[in-house]
């Protein structure tokens, strides 16, 4: 049973993503997808967290756009889920923006309503300062956190660390997304000196197996030319060695990126002794949500490796 956890579409991420959110279901479905997350980029509330592109024309229209643009998005996802509920498990969640602690009251307030499953907790700033869209805001981020690499992964984790303990999220979002611009994206973390690094990212996988969350494999990273997707290898085994579970996401952001780099990604999972993957089944009942208003109960399902393989139709 072939999935995506994580996946976004140029719909509801113009100038980030391409295409229509239903091109892409449809997609998901062709190529053998039984189950699909959808976690479009919750909105953000302050002009400085805009991007550049975004900050291109008028930077209060853009932000104002922010909001009524999720609201559309959850009720597209819901006629999706239904529209296609036959064929495939439209699971509907949002990204998470953990900028600052502010924003864990807003990401509880978009979890609320009855419609929404699950979010994906993640980290894109640290100081508030974007450490993966470009090369430029990462070394501002840097700089801002002590001049140091190292410093600057000290703080990521710290940050992560504050958004899991503040809202426990069910998936953990590209756990190591720091290493994507960093002078040395396969650098061993249990190789800096002073060792704060590895006892932060350690301290995290501890707290997010405790509560029972998933980290996600996700395949982005190879993409976007890194060697091994997200978590890297070091960081992987210590998840495992805690009885963690991992689930599986292509992040795509269009069409073009459904299942990109699944077959590697899946082969790195083996390579480390991974047999089975996580999902979740949305189950009372799929579509739609019970009508006394309360959301639906999801079931954690596992997948085999084996299984995932047969039903991905690959070219």
């Amino acid at each position: 049973m072939a999935f995506t956890m994580h996946s976004h579409s140029g719909q509801f991420c113009p100038g980030h993503a391409k295409d229509q959110l239903e091109d892409v279901v449809k997609h998901a479905i062709s190529i053998g997808y039984k189950t699909m997350g959808l976690t479009e980029h919750m909105p953000r509330t302050e002009l400085e967290d805009l991007y550049p592109d975004e900050l291109d024309t008028d930077p209060h229209a853009s932000l104002a756009s922010l909001i009524p643009r999720h609201e559309a998005y959850l009720l597209e996802a819901q006629r999706l889920q239904t529209k296609y509920a036959s064929q495939i498990n439209i699971l509907i969640g949002f990204e998470g923006e953990w900028i600052r602690p502010e924003c864990g009251p807003l990401i509880k307030t978009l979890s609320a309503p009855t419609c929404v499953d699950y979010f994906l907790g993640s980290i894109h700033h640290t100081g508030g300062i974007g450490i993966d869209f470009d090369r430029e805001m990462y070394e501002r981020a840097k700089a801002a956190a002590g001049g140091s690499e190292e410093l600057l992964f000290q703080r990521y984790y710290d940050e992560q660390f504050d958004m899991l303990v503040a809202l426990k999220p069910r998936v953990v979002g590209h756990f190591d997304l720091i290493r994507l611009l960093s002078e040395d994206p396969a650098r061993d973390l249990r190789g800096w000196k002073e060792g704060k690094v590895w006892e932060k990212v350690v301290r995290n996988l501890e707290f997010v197996a405790k509560y029972g969350g998933w980290l996600e494999c996700n395949t982005s990273a190879l993409r976007k030319g890194l060697k091994e997707p997200y978590p890297a290898r070091p960081v992987a085994e210590e998840w495992l060695s805690l009885g963690g579970k991992f689930t599986f996401s292509d992040d795509s952001h269009g069409v073009a990126q459904v299942a990109t780099n699944y077959a590697r990604g899946l082969d790195y999972l083996q390579s480390l002794g991974v047999t089975e993957l996580w999902t979740f089944e949305r189950a009372t009942p799929h579509p739609g949500t019970p009508v006394d208003g309360k959301k639906a109960t999801l079931i954690e399902k596992s997948v085999s490796i084996d299984e995932f393989r047969k039903d991905l139709k690959l070219e």
